[in-house]
């Protein structure tokens, strides 16, 4: 009995490849389901909306309880915390310094410590706050504003000493810095909003200080980059008054209206979302500002690699 084997072979070879394409993920790169369902691509749709939708519902369960747990958290210290620390400790602290100094003198220690501080890596914001229960909006601004000029610029003259060890820490450093490197790129008004964005962002501008001439960033827009510290001076200067404020009604005996506590709640909770709102787009426009320079780097890069390979053929 003779085997004929050569059509059932082929069929059998046939299969074979069919299978062994499926499990590679066939000629076209895909594997060849023909099962519905669960197991198909309308079950991973439905698998995959179900668990974005528990997900999305967790976030906002979490946000609501952090939300509550801050609110009751700033309702304990407002009725009980906050009036035994503003008796044992604000309230003598502010006799003691309307006994001990002067207006002239606590202007002179204020714009001190706003032009000396930064020297050293030091935080301003207390000085800030004495300013704002001292000296109100108006002249307290001007005070700090003043201050804060002289303060950037002992930093950046005695940054252009150790130039070359800046530069150095810069290059080592790449990712660290570029940020820093933008201020200075481009003309005037280029350097001027790349350093105001600095001073807004989250970036702690005492470092950039040093760093900055570092950067080849002009003294003038340097200089006049300062305001972006004016949303800080403003929320400072609000704290201070609004400490002056509870310190006065507690020395009294008083407590404050019901009036007086929300706007005063308000307006501080204002202050504050409007200096996040503002450090968040400063954030994201040094971002853009960043990968512009990569692209310009990127294209100039490109440019001379073609111009080399032209003169070489």
């Amino acid at each position: 009995m003779t085997y004929n084997a050569s059509d059932e072979d082929l069929r059998v070879g046939e299969d074979y490849v069919k299978l062994e394409d499926g499990a590679n993920g066939g000629p076209h790169g895909k594997a060849e389901t023909s099962t519905p369902g669960c197991c198909g691509e309308g079950g991973g749709d439905v698998a995959g909306d179900v668990g974005g939708w528990w997900w999305s519902l967790w976030w906002w369960a979490k946000l609501v309880l952090v939300v509550l747990f801050v609110g009751v958290l700033a309702a304990v210290c407002f009725k009980w915390v906050g009036p035994f620390f503003m008796d044992k400790e604000i309230i003598p602290l502010i006799n003691w310094e309307r006994e001990t100094f002067s207006t002239t003198m606590l202007a002179l220690i204020v714009f001190g410590s706003l032009t000396i501080f930064p020297t050293f890596l030091i935080p301003c914001t207390p000085s800030m706050w004495v300013a704002g229960m001292t000296f109100g909006y108006f002249y307290g601004f001007l005070l700090i504003i003043a201050g804060c000029v002289v303060g950037a610029s002992i930093p950046y003259f005695i940054g252009s000493l150790f130039y070359h060890k800046v530069h150095v820490w810069l290059e080592r450093h790449p990712k660290k810095a570029s940020i820093i490197k933008l201020a200075g790129e481009g003309n005037w008004f280029n350097q001027f909003r790349a350093v105001a964005l600095i001073r807004v962002s989250p970036f702690p501008y005492v470092i950039y200080n040093y760093c900055a001439v570092a950067t080849d960033v002009k003294y003038g827009p340097y200089l006049m980059g300062t305001v972006g510290m004016i949303p800080e001076i403003f929320v400072a200067l609000y704290t201070g008054i609004l400490i002056k404020t509870l310190a006065n009604a507690s020395q009294d005996g008083q407590s404050m209206s019901l009036g007086q506590t929300v706007f005063n709640v308000a307006g501080f909770g204002l202050t504050v979302a409007t200096t996040i709102v503002i450090t968040i787009y400063a954030k994201r426009r040094l971002k853009e500002l960043q990968m512009q320079e990569e692209q310009q780097l990127l294209q100039t890069s490109d440019q001379a690699l073609t111009g080399n390979g032209m003169r070489h053929s």
